[in-house]
């Protein structure tokens, strides 16, 4: 397969190594470049992108960093099989904003990743560098005012409602300030039509789920460990869901329709949509 390079937007400000970095993300993510296909020599990259070596060379480390390649010493570098390996969100996240219909569905405990991986897109999408027509964003959480699994409190495992409460302030603070971003996209004439709508189900949440345009899927489960917070000015010692730790997955439809990519990304997609319009329940982040 002979890769060729979409062109890269010269009134892009991020580093050139990034712009690099994205664009042969995106080959990958779109079968432009397959998984096990190897990728151009570092004197092609650098002919094609027309930036220097060091420049190409810094793009490829930070694709190796986030597992969508892997350098073979003596051969080459080559796309990795990303449905095995832990995938970064950000990238693909970045990606899906390119499209004119952008649609994100999110399963998890506090959506503080999902708040933090939509600053970028939104950012471009004020200076004039993307233009959806559409953004639809559906977070489903755990509902903090009834006991959950997790977070508990070490010394006897047992519900603290100061634990659920300070959950519930994080939620409300993430969602709240993803729905103000998108809803000013709109007011400020950027894009036509939006809509963030977030509801809570009463279950303990134990992984985090993205379905990203429908196409692709992020699946990761939240390791419990002990931890220390601040609640109600108390020091507590609990047993908590660590987002942080939770390695991401990455499935996709682009993988075929007959693909285990493809099938978990079905399955994820009927999944949310089952808890959505059964036990999810409406939840106003600004009601609070």
């Amino acid at each position: 397969m002979t890769f060729t390079p979409e062109p890269l937007d010269p009134d892009d400000a991020r580093p050139p190594y990034t712009q690099v970095a994205r664009s042969l993300s995106a080959a990958i993510r779109t079968k432009k470049l397959a998984p096990g296909e190897k990728l151009p020599s570092h004197k092609e990259l650098t002919e094609r992108y027309g930036f220097a070596r060091a420049t190409i060379q810094r793009a490829l480390r930070d694709l190796e960093d986030e597992g969508l390649v892997v350098s073979r010493k003596g051969s080459g570098v080559y796309v990795r099989n990303r449905t095995e390996r832990p995938a970064g969100l950000r990238p693909y996240v970045e990606q899906a904003f390119s499209r004119p219909n952008v649609s994100i569905d999110f399963a998890g405990f506090s959506s503080e990743t999902l708040h933090g991986a939509l600053q970028e897109p939104i950012d471009r999408i004020r200076v004039g560098r993307l233009t959806p027509s559409s953004i639809k964003i559906r977070i489903l959480v755990p509902d903090m005012s009834v006991p959950q699994a997790a977070p508990v409190r070490k010394e006897d495992r047992a519900d603290d409602p100061r634990l659920r409460k300070r959950m519930h302030e994080m939620m409300v603070g993430f969602t709240r300030s993803i729905a103000n971003s998108v809803q000013e996209l709109s007011v400020l004439g950027l894009v036509p039509e939006v809509s963030v709508s977030v509801r809570v189900h009463s279950g303990t949440q134990f992984f985090k789920m993205y379905v990203i345009n429908q196409d692709d899927l992020f699946f990761g489960f939240y390791p419990i460990r002990p931890n220390k917070v601040v609640a109600q000015g108390e020091v507590i010692e609990i047993y908590d869901l660590v987002g942080a730790d939770a390695a991401l997955f990455h499935h996709s439809t682009n993988e075929g329709e007959a693909s285990g990519g493809a099938q978990n990304v079905e399955q994820a997609r009927m999944w949310f949509e089952s808890v959505w319009n059964t036990i999810g329940r409406e939840f106003d982040p600004h009601g609070e």
